[in-house]
């Protein structure tokens, strides 16, 4: 059975895609507690606008953000030649890894810390090293629930709205389906996980200044990362051979007797 599997190209080709696309969305949760500024990253001052009244933003943002435009290129990769089958077992599967990496992190937090763990790190400069593992691990619970269920929907999403776009342009026009249908979910992504995370506790009209300029960064990722999409579709074409890749589109889109 094993030798069958890994003989089969199409079929280790998903598993390459999914191991990627599930250790991907864990990291990019993981490293998700640090802000940073993109204007500092290209050497300027933080801006200062107002935007729906508030006033003094900036485009601060999630490391998160840096990896997460990513698993929606292979979110499409994965609609185009498996289907939306194959991402919703791929989105599930991340989502119950990330949920259980979170688990065994809280669990991980009430531990209590070795003695000469704590000394050692106070000798390198960290007071209480204690204190910074949870302050990295232990995210807002809200937090994570937003998140997930953010991702989850704009997955549902972007798998619809692809192949809406796809019975009308068929094979042709990759870079309308992907670019569309990541434009539309990356949107719906950054409200839901705010909403869900900060109603309450911010106001409405900063929820939809922060959502409107992590949105506007997804925005120009997705058009940046365009040429990635047909990058590798090229080496799929190569690796899996042209008859073969042109089987697994029909199939993904259930016309295989075509």
């Amino acid at each position: 059975m094993i030798n069958t599997i890994l003989k089969d190209r199409p079929t280790k080709l998903f598993l390459g895609f999914t191991a990627f696309f599930v250790a991907n969305a864990l990291i990019a949760e993981s490293i998700g507690t640090k802000l940073f500024s993109l204007e500092k990253v290209f050497g300027q001052h933080p801006v200062s606008f107002t935007l729906f009244g508030q006033s003094g933003m900036s485009f601060v943002l999630t490391c998160g953000v840096l990896l997460w435009p990513l698993e929606f290129v292979m979110t499409d990769i994965v609609n185009e030649y498996y289907g939306p089958r194959a991402v919703r077992r791929i989105s599930l599967t991340a989502i119950i890894i990330i949920s259980y990496a979170f688990l065994m992190y809280y669990l991980s937090i009430g531990i209590p810390p070795a003695d000469v763990w704590l000394q050692s790190s106070a000798k390198q400069g960290v007071d209480n090293i204690q204190d910074s593992y949870n302050a990295v691990f232990g995210q807002n619970m809200r937090i994570i629930i937003g998140s997930l269920v953010a991702f989850f929907v704009s997955q549902m999403v972007d798998v619809t709205i692809f192949h809406k776009i796809k019975k009308f342009t068929g094979e042709k026009h990759m870079w309308l389906r992907a670019t569309g249908s990541t434009l539309v979910s990356q949107l719906v992504d950054s409200y839901i996980v705010l909403f869900i995370a900060f109603s309450g506790t911010f106001k409405w009209q900063l929820i939809l200044a922060i959502g409107l300029m992590n949105y506007t960064y997804k925005f120009v990722m997705a058009i940046i990362l365009t040429p990635l999409i047909y990058l590798v579709e090229g080496w799929i074409e190569k690796y899996v051979g042209h008859t073969v890749a042109r089987d697994m589109k029909l199939a993904a889109m259930g016309r295989e007797n075509e």
